[in-house]
């Protein structure tokens, strides 16, 4: 582990508790939220996109607004539902973004998540005639798609009038770098297979849908290790980016074991079926400094990728959520390898 970054759901709710009331109380939390966090040395801030929900649902201007609040800090999504996406429209803001952000970005992309909409993406005005209950064919032809047109692709016939005959238009703004920033979220070792083949990063989702038997993170670290292996074995000779999610809490004060202590006791992974499948989820650390330490370092996964994202309660507001940065960044993240933003953009492992 290199890096550290915090990962928002992004819920809000009028209810008992909460410090995000409103969606425009969880927008301007969050942009706050990356303000301090960039400044503590943090690495990342990523939100995760649900529509339907009364979360994060349209990443782009938050994220914009984020990159143009703060210096250093990545700003990026964990993950953007392609089954919703005009891969051109995607592709001109997505584009946009890494301008102004002057690459700080990392745009995690998948099939997406179970949600509470019936094919929500058909509301949309997309459909999959060849998987219609889950969209997943869609989402990757449209992925790759959106990964023709960000390499500069002619997709338009010109108007001869306008360009002369023959010619077929990009989008624009092309940003050189772009491609170098996407992530596929990938919830199986046959997924980050394929993400390795395509030369891209891996965002290792925050559950497997494979259920062997096997610790959580020794199934990310299987994972990790053929999508490394796949990249390579493509013939791509870059340092392709990794990172997996967790739920860490530093219990350094009287109100982190209130709201933590009981879940120290709670040390084990949890099976369950999701979208259909026998799936695997990570378990939650809370923990003092010390315990966590050595907890982590015996987490296979987190050890072997470079950025590990911290998934917070957003709902408890932004200055209690930048004690937890600011705890894991004090007490635990330097005896893992990390390294602050000030030390420049993270950096992946030559394959």
């Amino acid at each position: 582990m290199k890096a550290f970054g915090f990962l928002s759901f992004g819920h809000y709710g009028d209810v008992p508790g909460s410090a995000t009331r409103t969606a425009g109380d969880m927008l301007r939390q969050t942009i706050e939220l990356a303000e301090g966090a960039d400044e503590i040395g943090v690495n990342g801030a990523y939100v995760r996109v649900h529509h339907w929900a009364r979360q994060a649902a349209s990443p782009m201007p938050l994220l914009t607004a984020m990159a143009a609040r703060t210096r250093r800090i990545e700003v990026g999504t964990g993950v953007i539902d392609m089954r919703y996406e005009n891969p051109f429209q995607f592709a001109e803001e997505a584009a946009a973004l890494d301008l102004i952000a002057d690459g700080r970005i990392a745009l995690g992309v998948s099939r997406g998540s179970p949600e509470t909409a019936l094919r929500g993406y058909e509301t949309f005005g997309f459909h999959d005639e060849e998987d219609p209950e889950r969209g997943g064919v869609m989402a990757r032809e449209k992925f790759d798609l959106f990964l023709q047109v960000i390499d500069g692709a002619g997709v338009a016939p010109g108007d001869p009038r306008m360009v002369g005959a023959g010619r077929y238009l990009a989008i624009e703004p092309q940003s050189p770098t772009l491609r170098d920033h996407i992530w596929w979220g990938a919830g199986s070792r046959a997924t980050a297979e394929e993400t390795g083949r395509k030369g891209l990063n891996l965002m290792s989702s925050t559950l497997l849908t494979e259920a062997t038997g096997q610790p959580f993170h020794e199934l990310q670290r299987e994972q990790i290790d053929l999508f490394r292996a796949a990249y390579k074995e493509a013939g791509h000779t870059g340092a392709p980016r990794v990172s997996v999610s967790r739920s860490v809490f530093p219990l350094v004060s009287d109100q982190d074991r209130a709201y933590f202590g009981l879940r120290s006791e709670e040390n084990h992974d949890q099976v369950g079926v999701i979208d259909g499948f026998r799936s695997t989820f990570g378990k939650t650390y809370a923990a003092e400094p010390d315990v966590l330490i050595s907890q982590l370092k015996q987490d296979e996964a987190v050890m072997s990728a470079d950025t590990l994202m911290l998934t917070i309660p957003n709902q408890l507001g932004p200055e209690y959520n930048l004690h937890v940065l600011q705890a894991f960044a004090e007490h635990v993240a330097p005896a893992l390898g990390w390294k602050p933003n000030t030390e420049g953009p993270v950096q992946g492992d030559p394959v």
